[in-house]
């Protein structure tokens, strides 16, 4: 549990960074050229914004696809490493005197980002005891939507500088925290390294605790994976595995050294031969499409959007209501609904919240474009007549329409979506395939992300704001078609049910 708050730290500085942007971009494009002390505040226009925006996701998009390569190298240490550039990105967004400064910073912070919180749920995974596994990997999730709300919180207090400044501080307090804990003892057993696994798996469990039962089934799981890696290198490379010990899967005599060497050259040759090898293999199309086909209808119906541009969007919105206080009630919704949506996947099933996820956030999403077209048109009649303060006061008494419609949006998206499309990621691909299919699903998600970010000032400018919403709506009805006729149902299912050829090693990882 100490070393899984202690990762945890990560997510929260991904949840800091990813609640950044809304009041951030608000105060910028607030600020004209104003001198304050010995810092020049800039303005912004509106496809700046959408850049300062979307580009740390598009960081994230490569920092995924990295993540997995670093990986070898230690969890422990990739956590330690990446924490530092990424307080050093904070740093240089509090001292920026340019917007071109920004996408620089918005990039390597989105690129920090993503390895950190990937390793941190390997790191999670790798070390809790099957008992309490969910709940140690929820805390990440849990930690990521409490970063966004204090972000959301204190941006209505600080400007972007002093925000920035505070985010940097939570890269740190990881490195710090992280010196303190051991190595997954996974990542020992696959160096090679089991008197360190020993002691690593020693501290987790407890001194008292007799761990050698778990390490010799770690070294089960360790050896068979090894094997089917070395398996696989070997048909797509042409490496012979007549130079391996049958009973322990290790490089027989002074070639062990060399071949792990090898591997660890030809790693990124190895995944884009999985890559192919998925690609190739029927069996597999459907996980991908299935999964990649969910990401496009969870990052393009607005959630993005308002994690982005939640202040903005309710500036422009609400007549009388504070939209840093909406900002805030949005976020500590969605944290309250993540901490729920644990309990009802695994009781109600995951077709059922898809679809009631499906059909309550084309509503809402309907109802708020609906809200801000009835504003807008209200608003120009009104100031026709010269009457313009009026119904400023009379919309702004009906404030809580639209308001009520994203919280709507929100927990439905928390219960549903959001959390289903990342699980049904570990359910649907088998195991063998299952680091590969989670790096190109994770991949496309960011890809979708940046674009869905990127492009929300493009279709305000075209549909107008209500237009927009309204075009999100439709894209989660499609999206509700498509969990009727393509998503299958896992509830209940194990994973050796879908894998039925690692049946006694997926034991080790549940």
């Amino acid at each position: 549990i100490i070393a899984a708050l202690a990762v945890s730290l990560g997510p929260l500085a991904a949840g800091l960074g990813k609640g950044y942007s809304s009041p951030a971009i608000d105060n910028l494009q607030e600020l004209q050229n104003v001198k304050r002390g010995n810092y020049t505040h800039f303005s912004v226009n509106d496809q700046q914004v959408s850049w300062i925006a979307s580009l740390s996701l598009l960081g994230a998009l490569f920092g995924g696809m990295f993540g997995g390569l670093a990986m070898q190298y230690g969890r422990k240490r990739v956590l330690t490493l990446m924490s530092l550039p990424f307080s050093i990105s904070w740093i240089l967004t509090m001292f920026a005197k340019s917007v071109e400064t920004m996408f620089f910073t918005a990039f390597v912070g989105g690129f920090c980002c993503a390895i950190v919180s990937t390793v941190a749920q390997v790191y999670v995974s790798e070390i809790a005891s099957p008992d309490i596994r969910g709940f140690l990997s929820a805390i990440q999730k849990i930690s990521g939507h409490f970063g966004m709300l204090i972000s959301y919180l204190l941006g209505a207090y600080l400007d972007w500088r002093q925000l920035a400044m505070l985010i940097a501080m939570a890269p740190i307090m990881l490195f710090i925290s992280v010196i303190y804990i051991p190595e997954t003892p996974s990542f020992l057993v696959l160096r090679g390294c089991d008197e360190e696994a020993h002691r690593s798996l020693q501290w987790l469990r407890g001194p008292h605790k007799n761990v050698e039962l778990e390490l010799d089934t770690i070294r089960t799981n360790v050896r068979t994976t090894r094997m089917n890696l070395l398996n696989r290198i070997s048909t797509t490379t042409g490496l012979p595995t007549a130079t391996l010990d049958g009973a322990t899967g290790q490089p027989l005599g002074d070639q062990r050294r060399g071949l792990r060497h090898y591997i660890e050259m030809i790693s990124f040759e190895a995944i884009v031969a999985n890559v192919k090898s998925v690609l190739r293999n029927a069996r597999l199309v459907k996980p991908i499409l299935i999964t990649c086909g969910l990401m496009i209808f969870q990052r393009f119906t607005g959630a993005s959007s308002f994690n982005f541009y939640a202040v903005t969007i309710f500036r422009k919105t609400f007549a009388g209501m504070n939209p840093h206080g909406a900002a805030i009630a949005v976020g500590f919704v969605q944290l309250l609904a993540s901490m729920l949506s644990g309990l009802l996947i695994d009781t109600v099933g995951r077709i059922p919240l898809l679809i009631v996820s499906s059909i309550f956030m084309s509503l809402a999403l309907a109802g708020f474009g609906s809200c801000v077209y009835y504003g807008e048109t209200s608003k120009m009649l009104l100031a026709e007549g010269g009457v313009l303060s009026d119904v400023s006061m009379a919309a702004g008494q009906n404030d809580w329409i639209p308001l009520m419609c994203v919280l709507v949006f929100t927990v439905a998206f928390a219960l549903g979506i959001s959390p289903i499309s990342w699980l049904l990621v570990g359910e649907l691909f088998p195991l063998e395939y299952r680091a590969v299919g989670s790096s190109i699903a994770t991949s496309f998600s960011y890809f979708c992300a940046f674009l869905s970010v990127k492009t929300f000032v493009d279709f305000q400018s075209f549909l107008g704001l209500h237009g927009t919403f309204w075009l999100y709506a439709c894209i989660s009805c499609v999206g509700l078609f498509f969990v009727i006729m393509v998503v299958p149902e896992t509830k209940g299912r194990d994973l050796e049910e879908m894998d039925p050829r690692y049946v006694r090693t997926l034991t080790i990882n549940r």
